[in-house]
């Protein structure tokens, strides 16, 4: 293995573990990775970094994030050396486009009061955007991605697919690596198109999009959305059950928004609460369906987990969803009785009925042993890095959707609340609400790196989750209109294999 022969050489180990990472094929080596970082951590802490070894930006900004990534607190300080005597970031920082690459991408695992590394994004950001149209591809392409989407809010496969390429230009890539990533590729593509196929049989028989033509029909975008959560081969049984959640709750939402009447609407509430076969002859046809569609897909998956004696799961997947529904009736409730909430009664309500705390509970129900009755307890309850990674998925929906579904006559947004509740003009909201997603970003990492959270593959999902929010809404609304950008990246993914 490659990373035995560089543990003498850590810059190279980390230059490795990054190139792992980044092609998408860390999870084969996760034991001799974690194992790597440990050793790199307490490198760390024994010289003490911040009077360090090195004052190569490359490294200390490489080794910043990767433990960062690996939920080990690096404190900012490390990068108080590449400041000069007026306190400002060395301008001989900007020779190195590389260097300074990896700085950036480094900034966005920062958390709250890291003013360093606040002045540290605005000076990098500057200077990347100034060297772009002088740099030679790949890079150029790397720094152009990145500023568009930094590598820590990305969607891990979309950037294993891109830095596939990128590393194939690079000479000093390891030719057997690019081989195992191409051919990993290949081979998970393959599976991912096998699964597709499956949930679309399903769907088709269920025949929800005919029988119900007023709802998105979007399944491949749900499975995208899922696969952005987890796209490993021992996930496959949670992307089957988890797509066929979404895609049904995607026409839940639309019934909510769109179609069902405030009568209609507390019948199958309280049909949802209560979770009763019974209850189904009181709600009218077209929910009928919807109900018992779902009634299936929950009944399927726990026929499995009471197999694998974790048939206690499904009770937390049923509560989330009894939450989610909570949400879309009260909000169903605003509309119907022209109700302007405050912004933050807006926000305790909408974080639920963005779907994100309901993913966060149902990404856990296919994992292995991991995934304790303690996880779920803990899960459940909706904590800090589930409802910050909800309050992303929702702010960033508000702020790309809010003119259309106003239109449509859908409850009020956050651009609404905001602008009624403090005055403001809709650009003033809308950069306010920015902010307010970077501050939600800066709370996610602040709970990835805390010594006491929970095993970071629990933590993973709901991470990965906002990070779909921000690969899918980036130029607009694309899950509701997938065929532009999203579709070109969903083909990329699922359709189009990489040459070997």
């Amino acid at each position: 293995m490659m990373l035995k022969n560089a543990t003498n050489k850590p810059l190279e180990e980390m230059i490795l573990i990054d190139a792992l990472q980044r092609l998408g094929v860390a999870y084969l080596f996760e034991n001799e990775i974690n194992e790597a970082l440990q050793s790199v951590y307490a490198e760390h802490v024994n010289c003490n970094i911040n009077n360090g070894v090195t004052d190569d930006l490359y490294t200390v900004a490489l080794s910043f994030r990767l433990l960062r990534q690996q939920g080990y607190h690096i404190s900012s300080d490390v990068f108080k050396k590449f400041k000069d005597e007026k306190g400002e970031f060395k301008t001989m920082l900007t020779n190195d486009a590389r260097a300074l690459l990896c700085f950036y991408e480094a900034l966005h695992l920062r958390v709250k009061e890291e003013d360093i590394l606040e002045e540290a994004l605005t000076f990098s950001t500057k200077h990347l955007k100034f060297m772009l149209p002088y740099l030679n591809a790949p890079l150029a392409q790397q720094v152009k991605n990145s500023l568009e989407t930094p590598l820590h809010k990305g969607m891990p496969r979309l950037e294993a697919r891109r830095y596939i390429s990128v590393y194939e230009a690079d000479v000093a890539r390891h030719a057997s690596l690019l081989e195992l990533a191409k051919l990993d590729f290949n081979l998970l593509q393959a599976l991912h198109q096998r699964e597709i196929s499956d949930i679309s049989r399903w769907w088709k028989e269920i025949n929800l999009a005919s029988k119900l033509p007023f709802a998105r029909d979007r399944l491949v975008e749900c499975y995208f959305w899922i696969l952005g959560v987890y796209f490993e081969p021992n996930y496959s049984v949670s992307r089957e059950f988890v797509t066929k959640i979404i895609a049904l709750t995607s026409v839940i939402d639309d019934i909510y928004d769109v179609y069902g009447t405030l009568e209609e609407l507390k019948l199958f509430t309280d049909a949802i609460e209560r979770w009763e076969a019974a209850t189904v002859d009181n709600l009218p046809e077209y929910m009928q369906v919807c109900f018992l569609a779902l009634s299936d897909v929950v009944k399927e998956i726990e026929k499995k987990m009471d197999y694998e004696g974790r048939s206690y799961r499904l009770h937390y997947a049923k509560e989330a969803m009894k939450g989610t529904v909570r949400a879309y009736f009260r909000e169903a409730n605003w509309y119907y009785k022209g109700y302007m909430p405050t912004f933050e009664e807006y926000l305790s309500v909408s974080v639920m009925s963005s779907g994100y705390p309901m993913l966060a509970v149902l990404s856990l129900i296919g994992m292995a042993d991991i995934a304790t009755k303690e996880a779920f307890d803990w899960v459940i309850t909706v904590p800090k890095i589930v409802r910050s990674c909800a309050l992303v998925a929702r702010l960033v929906d508000d702020i790309q959707t809010h003119k259309v579904e106003q239109e449509r006559g859908d409850a009020p947004s956050s651009v609404q609340c905001y602008m009624r509740e403090h005055g403001v003009s809709e650009k003033e909201a809308c950069e306010k609400i920015k902010e307010m997603v970077e501050s939600a970003w800066k709370d996610i990492n602040e709970e990835l790196q805390k010594p006491n959270r929970p095993p970071l593959p629990l933590l993973l999902p709901a991470l990965n989750l906002a990070r779909m929010m921000e690969v899918i809404y980036h130029q607009g609304d694309g899950y509701s209109n997938s065929s532009g950008r999203t579709k070109d990246i969903i083909a990329s993914l699922l359709v189009d294999p990489i040459s070997m």
